[in-house]
């Protein structure tokens, strides 16, 4: 086995979805167990690789990873990477292995490494906040402990509480490991991804937010950015490829009306109102969207972040936003037309 990942930064073009971790019925009882509706995985990373996403990641926030015992996170892995395995081998997935501490996720990450998946989706340890000395440790720490495990870095100002200092991203581009950044939550492309960018150049993309994507490719190019990330796909990925589409066939002018209507759609949503309010809710609202725009059924939350403490305002405004996506998904159909099946490229 080689002793590199399988992947490297500049192969990440396209569209990583961030979906949820189904949950089979009674998943929010403090005393449920085996809570991963298994089948339900199945058919979901299966509709997003037949439907044309470029590359998945699974358990950051989203999915659960903070909330799943370990033998449902083993299952669940497990049934992902077999998925892969039949679907499309090479297929690019990263597996959330983010811990408290350093052990038992390299523990984690060499459990993915026996999988045989590209890589992991990797989050730091956030009891105490980490300086950059102890962060260039960490990740230093992990790639070279399972050095065949490609890293996306996850890089969520709210949960790992603060963001990478810009010495940190010199460090990261010293590590082959690392092939991505899936760039800091709420963040707009401004001054801190320039600033940001200028360190990571090339090496792998910091990827933005698909409400993003087109202003950063305006200014930077495909070459800098090219993927995004994006949880909305579980909602239905089918405007987030179109815009995918546009970016990479240069028709500027339908990118713009893209952005503009996605951007349309998440104006009722919490992330975009208040991002420090949308963390304190964001597993519980995420799975309500998805949820409720039908494309995947992904039960309810694990405690003790569940749906029935979010307050009723945020529901309602989660639920605006599933109108709006589901009439832009009509929109793009109705402009575009229905999407032909994702060619392989083997």
């Amino acid at each position: 086995m080689s002793n590199r990942p399988k992947v490297t930064g500049r192969d990440l073009r396209g569209v990583m979805a961030y979906p949820p971790t189904p949950a089979l019925p009674g998943a929010e009882r403090v005393d449920a167990v085996d809570t991963v509706d298994l089948a339900e995985t199945e058919r979901m990373i299966r509709a997003l690789i037949s439907d044309g996403v470029d590359a998945i990641a699974l358990n950051g926030t989203l999915g659960e990873c903070a909330t799943l015992t370990l033998d449902e996170w083993k299952a669940f892995a497990g049934c992902v990477a077999e998925t892969v395995k039949s679907a499309d081998p090479d297929f690019p997935v990263f597996i959330g292995a983010t811990t408290l501490n350093t052990r038992d996720t390299v523990a984690r990450m060499k459990f993915l490494s026996g999988l045989g998946v590209t890589g992991t989706l990797l989050g730091r340890p956030m009891w105490g906040e980490m300086v950059a000395p102890v962060m260039e440790r960490f990740y230093r720490d992990v790639a070279e402990a399972v050095p065949d495990l490609a890293i996306v870095v996850y890089d969520n100002t709210a949960a790992f509480r603060g963001v990478i200092p810009r010495r940190v991203y010199q460090t990261l581009v010293e590590l082959p490991q690392v092939v991505a950044v899936k760039y800091a939550g709420g963040a707009s492309v401004g001054f801190r991804y320039h600033n940001d960018m200028a360190r990571t150049g090339t090496s792998f993309p910091l990827m933005p937010i698909e409400t993003d994507w087109y202003p950063a490719w305006e200014m930077y190019g495909e070459e800098l950015v090219g993927m995004a990330w994006s949880s909305t796909t579980a909602m239905g990925p089918g405007p987030v490829l179109e815009l995918r589409d546009a970016l990479q066939q240069g028709r500027t002018d339908d990118a713009r009306w893209l952005t503009e209507r996605l951007r349309w759609a998440h104006e009722p949503f919490l992330v975009g109102q208040d991002f420090t309010e949308f963390a304190k809710y964001n597993i519980p609202l995420e799975k309500i969207r998805v949820n409720g725009a039908g494309y995947l059924d992904v039960g309810k939350c694990r405690p003790p972040y569940t749906e029935d403490l979010v307050p009723a305002e945020h529901v309602a405004s989660t639920a605006e936003h599933v109108a709006r996506y589901d009439q832009v998904k009509s929109e793009v159909a109705s402009r575009f037309g229905a999407r032909a099946p994702k060619l392989s490229q083997a």
